[in-house]
């Protein structure tokens, strides 16, 4: 198997080694109440075994049945029930700007899905990562485990831009797919035509806890556009005449302002966790600062 590109750098992998996800409401099917305790093996209370992957601590294999067995298997407890963990990441060609390496969305989102996929593995989370353009998706998992870190980083680092995406069937193939559920974090830009509110309904009704991060670039909220420009779609290749002036562009901006925020409206009604992002922000500072705030990580 190829070393994959890093992603993140030592340092980094270090601070989210330290953190766990966390699901803060009760969703049928996922988990019994709150998220488990951060003092892991501490119950008295056996639940149950499943099978020993590469990073679990030693100490908690049943030496006794791997001696009559030959299998290794890890024991668990009540208050260590799993999270099921779902990443869904937008992988359209509109997610691959701007040209700039450093603001570029796709890469951004690539950063933040393996950082979230990293801690859900190190926490023995039971993963779930998909990456949806237009009819397809590109899936991993389920995983648990840090032995599987190494495939998580290759399938992210593999991972292309391209087409479009209809989200709202994307969502909706995916919660009535992918099983049991959990805590479904989704990556996008939100250019969909067809929206995402459907969708998103489907997979509450589900049982999904869902937080939605919305990333976009700087450019793309207050572009350095004038004159008589060209403008041409990346996913489905129309062209489009414009003048743009002062007037114009200031409509643009306000108009991308209420966008992002009926958006908030609509998560905030159905208590869905909504985390605007524009890729001039450190992604790790999403993790360690964002999301810890709504709760999400812990």
């Amino acid at each position: 198997m190829s070393t994959p590109q890093p992603l993140f750098d030592e340092k980094t992998r270090r601070k989210l080694e330290q953190l766990m996800l966390a699901a803060s409401r009760v969703r049928a099917g996922a988990i019994k109440g709150e998220r488990r305790s951060n003092k892991r093996g501490t119950s008295i209370e056996f639940a149950d075994y499943r099978n020993y992957v590469p990073g679990d601590d030693l100490r908690r294999l049943d030496w006794n049945i791997y001696a009559r067995l030959e299998r290794p298997l890890t024991k668990l407890y009540e208050d260590e029930e799993d999270l099921a963990v779902h990443l869904i990441l937008d992988t359209s060609a509109s997610m691959n700007l701007p040209d700039d390496s450093e603001l570029n969305k796709f890469t951004y989102t690539r950063r933040l899905l393996a950082g979230l996929g990293f801690i859900s593995l190190t926490s023995n989370d039971r993963l779930m990562v998909t990456a949806v353009s237009g009819s397809t998706a590109q899936r991993f998992g389920p995983s648990r485990g840090r032995g599987y870190g190494v495939r998580l980083l290759n399938f992210v680092n593999d991972i292309q831009a391209r087409g479009t995406t209809d989200l709202n069937a994307a969502l909706h193939d995916y919660a009535m797919r992918a099983g049991r559920p959990g805590l479904c974090i989704i990556l996008s830009d939100m250019f969909s035509p067809s929206g995402y509110l459907d969708g998103m309904n489907t997979l509450l009704g589900k049982g999904y806890e869902v937080a939605l991060v919305h990333v976009l670039s700087p450019d793309e909220i207050e572009p350095p556009l004038a004159g008589d420009l060209r403008l041409v779609d990346v996913e489905t290749g129309g062209a489009q005449e414009v003048s743009v002036d002062g007037g114009m562009r200031d409509l643009y901006v306000k108009r991308v302002h209420e966008w992002r925020e009926n958006i908030r409206a609509e998560c905030v009604r159905r208590s869905v966790h909504f985390v605007p992002v524009e890729t001039s922000t450190p992604w790790e500072k999403v993790i360690l600062y964002d999301l810890r705030r709504l709760g999400i990580v812990r």
